[in-house]
């Protein structure tokens, strides 16, 4: 299980495991957090084609889909 802050989401980078249409890097391009500090909305780009997708930030600490950093 990966151990992320919600805080430093932005900008992070991640590598998917089982990448999809050649698109394995991705990095953290918006997060937007509700009256309460929550996340509500996270926003990742690929790298190879800058395709960006929405996901529940949770999904993130799937460490059999995701590792943090590019590798």
């Amino acid at each position: 299980m990966n151990r992320i802050h919600p805080k430093a989401l932005l900008n992070s980078k991640w590598t998917k495991v089982h990448p999809v249409h050649r698109e394995r890097h991705f990095v953290v391009t918006q997060v937007e957090f509700d009256e309460n500090h929550k996340v509500k909305r996270c926003v990742i780009e690929a790298v190879i084609n800058r395709h960006e997708y929405e996901l529940n930030w949770r999904e993130l600490t799937d460490s059999l889909e995701w590792q943090i950093g590019w590798h």
